[in-house]
């Protein structure tokens, strides 16, 4: 059977909300310097020292780049192997009169999945005291070998945007799951969301609105 591409194995479970077209009231990027910064990691996905971030310098993104995040099953695996998952806190520092909501989120990675095996992406980001929003679910079904990319969209009046003139952690959830199946148990099904030379990232985009003034 020919490999699928990424875009196909996803759009099945893919749960996201379409784009909306711009906001005609939508700031371009702000100017100044914005940064980000990792306040806390936790998961098998992003063990200590694994994970970075970088700001797009026109202020339009922010990169997460992992480099020990892979799930896999079959082969002997462990039986904790077949989930891997990562809880950041990340700390945005943006210009003053401006706050920012993520409006797209785009995951990449490579999976190599035996014939019956399956992969799922999943996500959710949320401010630090608000609710989460809803986790997506991309799933990528076997045989496939190859590089796979999935992304997120909030429409523009769903976008959850930063309190003004607050201090809130962007808490981010990911997780991978390979789940043999009915593929042969002694091959082995692997899923990654890592990179060893940064060049593979997760990018987060922006939305940007400037705050009230204030008295």
């Amino acid at each position: 059977m020919p490999l699928r591409r990424a875009a196909l194995g996803a759009a099945s479970l893919t749960l996201v909300a379409l784009a909306a077209p711009a906001h005609a009231d939508t700031p371009s990027a702000p100017p100044g310097r914005i940064t980000v910064e990792v306040v806390g990691a936790n998961g098998s996905g992003c063990p200590a020292g694994t994970t970075q971030v970088a700001a797009a310098s026109d202020n339009t993104a922010f990169t997460v780049t992992y480099s020990d995040y892979l799930a896999q099953a079959g082969a002997g695996s462990g039986g904790t192997e077949f989930r891997k998952n990562c809880q950041l806190a990340l700390r945005v520092h943006v210009p003053q009169g401006y706050t920012y909501a993520i409006a797209r989120a785009d995951y990449r990675g490579f999976a190599s999945l035996q014939r019956g095996a399956f992969g799922q992406q999943r996500a959710g980001y949320y401010f630090q005291g608000a609710g989460q929003t809803a986790r997506t679910v991309h799933q990528f079904n076997g045989a496939y070998a190859d590089n796979w990319q999935a992304s997120d969209e909030t429409a523009y009046q769903d976008l959850v945007f930063a309190p003004c003139g607050e201090v809130r952690n962007l808490n981010v959830n990911t997780e991978l799951r390979v789940l043999a199946g009915s593929s042969n148990p002694q091959a082995l099904s692997f899923m990654s969301m890592d990179s060893t030379d940064g060049s593979v990232s997760t990018v987060y985009h922006f939305e940007w609105k400037e705050c009230p003034a204030t008295a």
